[in-house]
């Protein structure tokens, strides 16, 4: 699910795109320090076929019967954390709207959506919807502890606005990344049926200043009927205008790029490569590799592990 494979999958736009992408698959180098491709093995033509129904995206429904296409999807924070390419766009064939994912978050999913998928397959977006959710603005205030597998702490379950503002920064961060982008977000606050209208006002007072619309959306309990304003409030949001631009030009040096997401998206003062890493970016350079987006394995977790940051 979060292989190169998947990745390249998801970045194919026709069964010959992707045989030329599995085929441009490094395995290692030669003795003379050049390259060993999938094509220089001869196992290519082996891969596609078997990916050859794979490349197909799979159309499902909702259960009021709005047509969704399920495919491919990396996991954000080790790959490129979207859908397919040729999902979206057979969608962009059918449909007035089409609302793609950027899993793991605006420093994950949405900045390599962007800088990746976008890049490479042509795709502007129009609009942002970035969700949030009460839980998780009280989770990032770092006064509440969360185990895997455990309940939520009942304490964390108490209408506390002030514990939904201690989290702002957060969001505030979110919401930065996506405006660096040249994109105004939607922020959909995902309702539970414990949440309380207080806390709601506390994230429309943390987005106000950003000028991004906030909706209630109650898509889980009422389905479409719940989802209703949010849907106009993304419609509205594509007639806005947008400068949309990507973080970095293909011509920057991988070193500039991997320095660039971690300074303007992670918020880090400066990077540090240790010897091999270097010596590793100069390969690649000196491979023909250099113009391509970067990709930087990173925690789950959002922006730091330590939630008092």
């Amino acid at each position: 699910a979060a292989s190169e494979v998947m990745a390249i999958l998801a970045l194919s736009q026709s069964r010959a795109d992707l045989r030329k992408r599995l085929g441009r698959i490094v395995i290692g180098a030669n003795h003379d320090g050049d390259p060993v491709t999938a094509d220089d093995l001869g196992a290519t033509g082996a891969m596609a076929v078997i990916l050859a129904d794979g490349i197909k995206p799979n159309l499902l429904q909702t259960l009021e019967g709005t047509p969704t296409l399920v495919h491919c999807g990396p996991f954000g924070n080790i790959s490129i954390g979207t859908s397919s390419v040729l999902a979206d766009k057979l969608a962009l064939r059918h449909a007035d709207y089409v609302i793609t994912e950027a899993g793991f978050g605006a420093d994950m999913g949405a900045e390599r959506c962007f800088d990746v998928k976008c890049r490479t397959s042509g795709l502007v977006p129009d609009a942002v919807v970035l969700v949030v959710t009460v839980r998780a603005m009280k989770l990032h205030s770092g006064r509440f502890k969360i185990k895997p597998g455990h309940p939520v702490p009942t304490e964390m379950l108490r209408e506390s606005p002030d514990d939904v503002l201690a989290g702002r920064a957060n969001l505030e961060k979110h919401l930065d990344i996506v405006r660096r982008f040249g994109i105004t977000p939607v922020v959909a606050i995902n309702a539970f049926p414990d949440d309380h209208h207080s806390e709601h006002d506390a994230i429309a007072e943390i987005v106000a200043p950003t000028g991004a619309t906030v909706v209630v959306t109650k898509h889980v309990a009422k389905g479409g009927a719940g989802a209703a304003a949010m849907a106009q409030a993304v419609v509205a949001a594509t007639a806005e205008p947008s400068d949309f631009t990507l973080l970095y030009p293909d011509s920057a040096s991988p070193h500039d790029k991997i320095e660039t997401v971690a300074k303007e998206i992670y918020g880090a003062d400066a990077i540090t490569l240790s010897g091999p890493a270097k010596r590793a970016l100069e390969r690649y350079d000196q491979w023909g590799y250099g113009h391509l987006p970067v990709v930087i394995a990173k925690t789950h977790l959002s922006i730091s592990s330590d939630p008092n940051l």
